[in-house]
């Protein structure tokens, strides 16, 4: 009851956190997640940064236990300490290198494991809504993909953008990224860096920030 209750009651700050999903440290997408961050910094708006790859967790197992418990009662892992970072942010920022047409499998475990944040009424087919809904959440997506072609990025977004969305985010702005695969490359590109920051300005402006 308590941990249901520390969901349902737990204060939203104005705060952005930053999620990495690449398994690379120091690779494309960590120099796009800096920029973006210290451009919601200059909009005077606390972040903090997550290196996904840093936490040992598995992904969701399907057994439906947190239907009920409101949490994830059945693994005991780090994403007991993502959690709390998740419900306290009103503003998040994803950033996913394109592995396979798609997020990486860090990113889509953790995206799975946030499933414990629906609410699932009785009926068939089941009704639904978020815990994380109605508290002006947003998000700002971004992807990198080593191909310049746009469809070889396949559903890198919109693997990230539909969950969140649905979780109760509005998606404010996207940057995918294309052509690049040298580690940390894109610090050679200033013009996607500047749109970083600018994103990131742009996401702590609508939170409240300057």
């Amino acid at each position: 009851m308590g941990e249901h209750a520390s969901i349902e009651h737990n204060q939203v700050m104005t705060k952005i956190l930053g999620i990495g999903g690449s398994p690379r440290k120091g690779g494309n997408s960590d120099v796009l997640l800096k920029h973006i961050l210290m451009g919601a910094k200059k909009g005077n708006v606390p972040t903090e940064r997550v290196q996904l790859r840093d936490y040992h967790y598995q992904s969701c197992i399907g057994c439906e236990r947190c239907r009920k418990d409101g949490i994830c009662k059945s693994i005991h892992d780090g994403m007991h300490l993502l959690y709390p970072k998740v419900r306290e942010a009103r503003g998040l920022v994803l950033v996913s290198p394109t592995h396979n047409y798609n997020i990486t499998a860090l990113m889509k475990a953790f995206i799975d494991r946030l499933y414990c944040f629906y609410i699932f009424t009785d009926d068939r087919p089941r009704n639904w809504s978020s815990r994380l809904g109605n508290q002006g959440r947003k998000a700002l997506l971004a992807a990198v993909c080593e191909q310049p072609d746009p469809k070889d990025m396949g559903f890198t977004l919109e693997a990230m953008r539909l969950p969140f969305e649905a979780l109760g985010y509005v998606v404010q702005s996207e940057l995918p990224v294309f052509g690049i695969f040298d580690k940390a490359k894109v610090a050679e590109y200033p013009v996607v860096l500047e749109k970083a920051e600018k994103f990131g300005r742009e996401l702590a402006r609508s939170l409240g920030g300057e």
